[in-house]
């Protein structure tokens, strides 16, 4: 039974800060530190990817018809601003693409337990976070290096504590880009990827070297889903509002309270 309830809040802590600007990673790294770092098993590493599977899912729900929009953009004959738009989708996945490929080694060492990075990168984060929410230029659209700025900030938020949706977004914003379209943006350009990883893991042989109960799956995978499909909408709205500097404070907070306890423990 507590294996299923450990599942359960991993799941929502996935789906939650998958979208929200507070760094999913971080979080599981530090729910994996309350729990003990075998809390979720040797399987950790099929856990992770059916939450990231979950919350890519509701990504595509959200945005269908933009997904549509992209896939038209991609093989079907399309206008300019169509192709324009698939393409630049694509340009922002190249750094990620390139550290996810060549420096595997190196994100895995960060994901080790390693709270005083996290809450360091959290306050990252925060600071981010609130210059995005107070300065904000005038919008003027996006452009292909534009694209390739916010893919590298992408590739950064691979560091656990850097929000991801966080990093990009509030680059988007700095860059010049509408609020909507930088929420947009950062949210389709991330799929692909996650299904990239998905199938990279697949294809290594480790993905299930390892038994693992399928109810446990079963109830990350939805907690995850659901949990996604509501901040992924309720970020959208965050982002029209502009209430960033509110995930900052937070950011700050919990990134504070993680370097405090590394210290006192």
């Amino acid at each position: 039974m507590q294996e299923y309830i450990e599942s359960a809040i991993l799941g929502l802590i996935q789906g939650l800060t998958e979208f929200l600007p507070v760094s999913s990673s971080g979080h599981l790294e530090i729910a994996k530190y309350i729990f003990g770092e075998n809390a979720i098993g040797e399987e950790s590493l099929l856990m992770t990817v059916v939450l990231h599977f979950a919350t890519a899912l509701s990504t595509i729900v959200v945005f269908r018809k933009d997904v549509l929009y992209l896939l038209n953009g991609l093989f079907r004959k399309a206008g300019v601003e169509q192709r324009t738009f698939t393409w630049y989708v694509i340009i922002s996945m190249i750094p990620a693409a390139i550290v996810g490929v060549f420096f595997d080694d190196l994100i895995e060492s960060m994901f080790s337990n390693n709270l005083l990075l996290v809450g360091s990168m959290l306050m990252v984060t925060a600071i981010l976070l609130y210059i995005a929410d107070v300065y904000t230029p005038k919008p003027q659209g996006n452009n292909w290096y534009k694209a390739l700025i916010i893919g590298i900030s992408q590739a950064i938020a691979i560091i656990p504590g850097i929000s991801r949706s966080g990093a990009t977004i509030s680059t988007a914003l700095l860059l010049g880009l509408d609020r909507l379209e930088a929420a947009r943006f950062s949210f389709l350009m991330v799929v692909p990827l996650i299904f990239g990883k998905m199938a990279k893991d697949v294809l290594s042989g480790e993905l299930f070297s390892s038994g693992i109960d399928k109810v446990e799956l079963t109830i990350g995978f939805i907690a995850a889903f659901i949990t996604g499909y509501a901040a992924c909408t309720w970020m959208i709205a965050i982002v029209k509002n502009s209430k960033l500097r509110y995930f900052s404070i937070y950011c700050l907070i919990v990134g504070l309270i993680a370097i405090g306890y590394v210290f006192l423990s």
